[in-house]
């Protein structure tokens, strides 16, 4: 789609009579665009195609920073000691500035000068984003082994296992007693400015879409619209891949690759105290967005409507749809002044009231739409929908690291490349059908009902997909119990081991994971160089039968071959649940008053934002926090999750995403009844004759022969 725009704008912009007194306009101080004879330069930025390339590429690189957290939700946590609820709250709280402002939208309308408004909330997005970053440069460099000296280097001596009796006196302390009033407001401060980001984040992206799909719809061709907002969605739907390509790529580098210790890092992405460089991520979003938001600044407020209709589209028309008639035809060129349809709705009466007025007004008018059953129901099985997308989206990532044992940006590659795909072409394909087939309500309601039928039969045999967790030295692997370190009796009794240090080490013969190689008895390390990184082992345990050697790193997951076809369902699942998306959306607009439709929609997309959206994540991450067997300390209080029970995980996981797929299918088999009932009652009353119809059809004809001649 993209490539077409280049031609069209070309096409359009061959100067005659008609187009350049129109290119040529200026705003007035009564912010008319009238044509200026004087100056007939023609300006790309009165070409409201290139509009729509700029709005394209700004919305997508606006999906491409609000996405890219849930790409690095799990490093974000291990780097800062979050649980997953707290990490679900911050992924979710970009929707809360967004929400509050999002209804006044309807309120503004064309008041404003939306291209610069627009540029003005994308300069927010931008500084969100930096912001966003900040945390990595006001923090200490990470120190994934908390047992080490600063003037040493990192995972060395200090986690093995030293006998009590020849263990230095002036040892480093463990980091729960080391902890000062100067780290708890270092981490307080850290939490607070991302959440301040996020909120920003949600404020800065409300004008955007709303103000740029108006500004389109009321400058370009009436028959052009449609195109132009539909090539402005499917570029903007690559938004949510590219964020995950771009964290798949950014957690391969090093958290502090900008100033990384002397002697190195002895660590591999497969390490589970690696930690990505995920705020390199946000910078590059950020340059983006700032880019894409230059040309706003220099769009009118308002510009010529557009004369032509494209000729490839005329061309594609007259092959594929019917011959229309000249009421019809005439009635699709009208412009929308020339409307004879009173506009009552909120949309049109807006700007004739005050914000308080408008205040007043908002609460009855939504709910006169939300008693519309067929309304409420569709934005109940959207809502269903929604919160599975959005738990997924955020903690997708994090499962797979977990059940498979796969690095965080394997995980973000098969989501981008695999899951987002072909959850876009599911959207097309809804689309396709609902055009081709010309769907009504009642088959629309059917084609959700099946979308939402099979991807809940797909999800059924993830439950079965995976494996327990492998064996832990000295944890129960019972979620919520914090036992004491129950070790192998005997075994390391001579060391002195600190109870708060993760630096893992796996038993792969035994398939015994330990905490560090301290509590695995190890007295030595040897490191095995390698042309890319070192690896390295522990020797003389007395803990592993033979003494070791035993890696460093957790035990691979036995299940890690399931991950492609768990994420094929996965994907497949999506794809048939975005099938649903457009004849959903058809079922709103043909099931509320005309003049209620702009309405309408906007308390759709609030609804989904208030119910699905905000809160999903949170119940996504408490259900997580509920599974986990070990929990780190950080200066007394519950920190990042080391271990979790798999089956549990996987079955909590799962559980949710399968309970809100039964829920929206359950609305939609309850929007097929009423629509099938509402069917048999309008077939009823056209079997009963009524005497006064045929004198209002008479009368009615009589009416239209004046506008006929005139037409």
């Amino acid at each position: 789609m993209g490539p077409r725009i280049g031609p069209i704008g070309e096409e359009l912009q061959v100067p005659d009579k008609d187009t350049k007194a129109m290119v040529g306009t200026e705003d007035t101080p009564g912010g008319k665009a009238r044509p200026n004879p004087q100056d007939l330069r023609p300006s790309v930025f009165h070409s409201i195609k290139f509009f729509v390339l700029c709005h394209s590429l700004l919305q997508l690189a606006q999906l491409m920073i609000s996405g890219y957290l849930k790409s690095s939700i799990s490093t974000v946590e291990k780097r800062f000691g979050l649980s997953s609820q707290t990490s679900g709250l911050l992924a979710a709280f970009n929707e809360v500035g967004n929400t509050a402002l999002i209804v006044f939208v309807s309120y503004f309308g064309s008041r404003v000068h939306r291209p610069r408004l627009i540029g003005y909330g994308a300069v927010l997005v931008t500084l969100a984003g930096v912001l966003m970053a900040v945390p990595h440069f006001i923090s200490e460099p990470y120190h994934y082994d908390h047992t080490s000296p600063a003037d040493m280097p990192q995972d060395f001596e200090a986690s093995l296992c030293v006998p009590t009796t020849e263990a230095p006196a002036s040892a480093p302390a463990p980091s729960n007693s080391s902890c000062s009033g100067y780290t708890e407001v270092q981490h307080l401060a850290v939490v607070g400015i991302m959440f301040t980001a996020q909120t920003l984040l949600g404020v800065g992206g409300v004008p955007i879409q709303p103000f740029g799909i108006s500004y389109i719809d009321d400058f370009a061709h009436n028959s052009n619209s449609p195109l132009y907002l539909g090539i402005l969605f499917a570029v903007t739907m690559m938004g949510p891949g590219m964020a995950y390509g771009l964290g798949s790529l950014m957690l391969r580098l090093y958290v502090d690759i900008d100033r990384m210790p002397e002697g190195g890092i002895s660590l591999t992405s497969k390490d589970p105290r690696w930690v990505g460089a995920w705020w390199l991520g946000f910078l590059i979003s950020a340059g983006t967005v700032a880019l894409a938001a230059t040309p706003y600044f220099f769009f009118p407020k308002e510009m010529p409507k557009e004369k032509r209709e494209l000729r490839f589209r005329r061309k594609v028309l007259a092959v594929s749809d019917p011959p229309v008639s000249k009421g019809e035809a005439a009635s699709s060129e009208r412009s929308p002044g020339e409307s004879p349809e009173k506009k009552d709705g909120l949309a049109q009466i807006a700007p004739d009231l005050t914000v308080i007025q408008f205040i007043k007004v908002f609460p009855r008018v939504m709910l006169r739409t939300l008693r519309h059953p067929i309304f409420l129901l569709v934005v109940l099985s959207q809502v269903c929908m929604s919160s599975m997308v959005a738990g997924m989206a955020t903690f997708l990532p994090k499962f797979l690291e977990r059940q498979f044992s796969v690095t965080a940006s394997y995980a973000n590659l098969l989501i981008g490349c695999l899951t987002i795909p072909l959850a876009i072409v599911g959207i097309v394909v809804g689309g396709i059908l609902v055009k081709r087939l010309r769907l009504g309500p009642m088959h629309c309601g059917t084609l959700c009902l099946l979308g939402a039928l099979f991807c809940l039969l797909l999800s059924t045999p993830l439950f079965f997909m995976g494996c327990s967790t492998h064996q832990i030295a000295g944890i129960n692997h019972q979620p919520g119990a914090q036992p004491g370190l129950e070790l192998f009796p005997g075994c390391t009794e001579p060391c002195s081991c600190p109870s708060d240090d993760f630096n893992p080490v796996c038993d792969s013969s035994a398939r015994v994971e330990y905490l560090t190689p301290c509590h695995a008895g190890c007295r030595s390390r040897v490191v095995h160089e390698a042309p890319d990184k070192g690896q390295v082992f522990y020797t003389n345990c007395s803990c592993v039968v033979g003494g070791g050697p035993v890696p460093a790193g957790s035990c691979d997951s036995a299940c890690s071959h399931l991950v492609l076809p768990f994420m094929i369902l996965v994907s497949l699942g999506a794809a048939l649940a975005s099938v649903t998306h457009t004849p959903s959306f058809m079922l709103i607009l043909r099931g509320v008053k005309k003049e209620d439709k702009t309405l309408a929609v906007g308390i759709q997309f609030m609804l989904l934002r208030v119910l699905a959206w905000m809160p999903s994540p949170v119940i996504h991450g408490s259900a997580i926090d509920t599974t986990c067997v070990y929990w780190a300390q950080s200066c007394g209080r519950r920190a990042v999750c080391h271990y979790y029970d798999h089956d549990l995980l996987r079955n909590r996981f799962i559980g949710l995403q399968f309970f809100f797929k039964t829920g929206s299918l359950a609305c939609f088999a309850l929007i097929l009844a009423i629509l099938r009932q509402q069917d048999k009652e309008e077939g009823t009353k056209a079997t009963i004759p009524n005497p006064g119809l045929q004198q209002q059809l008479l009368a009615s004809g009589a009416k239209k022969e004046p506008e006929e001649s005139r037409v």
